[in-house]
C-alpha cells in the first residue's frame, strides 16, 4: 500500500509541475548530454523515454531506440514504472523537446526518493545545454516505427 501512496505522490507531483517553466538545473551524474545517453544507449547500458506528445514525434521523429511514453497521457506514471522495471536494472534516460519535461518529472521522482534516473536536457530540439539530438544528427526513426519497438509491457 506504501509503494501506491508513493505512486499516487509523485502523479500528483508530476501533474502540478509538468508545465511549468523549468527554474535551472542543479548539475549532477543525472544529467546527460545526448551524446552520452547516444553511447550509453548504443551500449545497450539505459533505456531511453520520450516524454513528448504524439504530435510532437510526428513532427520531428524519436530518437532510434527510444520508447515513447507520454507524459501528456493518462497513463504516463504507470508506463514509466513498467519501463523501469524492463530497464531490469538500467537507468532509465527521459528526455523531451527541450529539458523542461524532462527535468520536472526528475525533480518528482527525486522528491519521491527514486534513484536509477536520468535527464537528457538537451531533448530532442537543444537547450542552453547542447544542441539537442537533432542537431546532433544522432538517429532518428518514424513515429510509426518507434511505437511498433515499444516492448509489450509498455503498450
Amino acid at each position: 500500500m506504501a509503494h501506491f501512496l508513493t505512486r499516487r505522490k509523485v502523479v500528483t507531483t508530476l501533474v502540478a509541475t509538468a508545465v511549468a517553466p523549468s527554474l535551472g538545473l542543479a548539475q549532477s551524474s543525472e544529467i546527460w548530454s545526448v551524446g552520452q545517453a547516444y553511447e550509453a544507449l548504443k551500449a545497450d547500458q539505459i533505456r531511453l523515454i520520450d516524454v513528448r506528445s504524439r504530435a510532437e514525434w510526428d513532427e520531428t521523429g524519436v530518437a532510434e531506440g527510444a520508447w515513447t511514453i507520454s507524459l501528456h497521457e493518462d497513463r504516463f506514471p504507470d508506463r514509466l514504472f513498467a519501463a523501469r522495471e524492463l530497464a531490469d536494472g538500467r537507468p532509465v534516460a527521459l528526455t523531451c523537446a527541450t529539458g523542461g519535461r524532462s527535468g520536472s518529472v526528475m525533480r518528482s521522482l527525486r522528491q519521491a526518493g527514486y534513484t536509477g534516473f536520468i535527464d537528457v536536457s538537451e531533448g530532442m530540439l537543444g537547450s542552453s545545454l547542447g544542441p539537442g539530438w537533432i542537431a546532433a544528427g544522432l538517429p532518428i526513426v518514424d513515429v510509426e516505427t518507434a511505437l511498433a519497438a515499444l516492448p509489450a509491457g509498455l503498450v
